[in-house]
């Protein structure tokens, strides 16, 4: 019986196993399938790297939104990561038990809050705060990078603190026989054993920051331009496609499925690099 019982769950595993992969392969399918014929038509060039975006006149280039995304990743980035790490890194080391208790059911109320409510938070908070310290609307690149860097905490945080805590204590203790301080201990010899799922919390956390929609659309300004000015708004790939998929039609549906593709290869290559990276640092 308990042989029987054994070869359902296998199968149940194996079933589930096989829809997640189809459910990417079906994914990539329509993607590809829909997208690529519009990169075609357009041009590969003139679509990767023009910057205009004028769908009456059938112009398509992405370049624009493409800068916009790295823009705000790259800031959600250097706001969200060093203080995800250092989170986790309390939470797992230093943080005491009555404080834990109350901490970590908030880094895990964050994680369940929709992403509507933070721009909600961020319309209501950032955009009037930084427009009274640059000037303008306030909705700007800015905003919105400081908005993902506090929606990619609950990611950084949960993967860091289960990678630390998944090392195994002699690492730590070790460097306590050492002479080490239980700070250079832990920052010496815990840490750096648990890079590889460090990195996989930060690698999750540019997926969300680099495929966030809602939030980005309505605090990010969403101007079709290129600009460096922190205080300015700018358009990402994602809010492109949400602000115009719904009247699009013909060329200019295939062009926002094609923006899509263009997100989807994004998020492969920051997973390939992860693997790349992992792979190194297991050798």
């Amino acid at each position: 019986m308990k042989h029987y019982k054994e070869s359902i769950m296998k199968g149940v595993f194996l079933l589930a196993a096989c829809t997640c992969i189809l459910a990417v392969i079906l994914i990539c399918v329509f993607l590809f399938v829909n997208g690529i014929p519009a990169i075609g038509k357009i041009g590969i060039f003139e679509f990767l790297f023009g910057t205009e975006w004028r769908p009456s006149s059938n112009v398509y280039g992405i370049f624009t939104m493409i800068v916009g995304s790295l823009y705000i990743t790259v800031g959600a980035m250097v706001i969200g990561v060093p203080i995800g790490i250092l989170t986790a890194v309390y939470l797992a080391k230093f943080c005491p038990k009555p404080i834990y208790g109350i901490l970590k059911p908030i880094v895990n109320l964050m994680a369940g809050i929709p992403s509507v409510v933070y721009g909600f938070f961020g319309l209501m908070v950032l955009v009037p705060a930084i427009s009274k310290i640059g000037g303008g609307t306030g909705k700007s690149i800015l905003a919105a990078s400081i908005l993902l860097g506090i929606m990619i905490l609950p990611t950084i945080i949960g993967t860091a603190e289960a990678a630390i805590r998944a090392v195994p204590e002699s690492y730590y203790e070790g460097g306590l026989a050492l002479g080490a301080t239980h700070e250079r201990s832990v920052f010496r010899a815990t840490i750096p054993a648990a890079k590889s799922g460090i990195l996989a919390g930060v690698v999750l956390g540019v997926g969300r920051a680099i495929g966030e929609t809602m939030a980005v659309v309505m605090i990010a300004g969403n101007q079709v331009w290129i600009t460096s000015d922190l205080f300015k708004g700018i358009r990402t790939l994602t809010a492109n496609i949400v602000l115009e998929m719904g009247y699009a039609a013909d060329l200019h549906r295939e062009a926002l499925i094609a923006t899509a593709v263009v997100l989807f290869v994004f998020i492969l290559i920051i997973n390939l690099c992860f693997s790349l990276i992992q792979r190194r640092t297991e050798t």
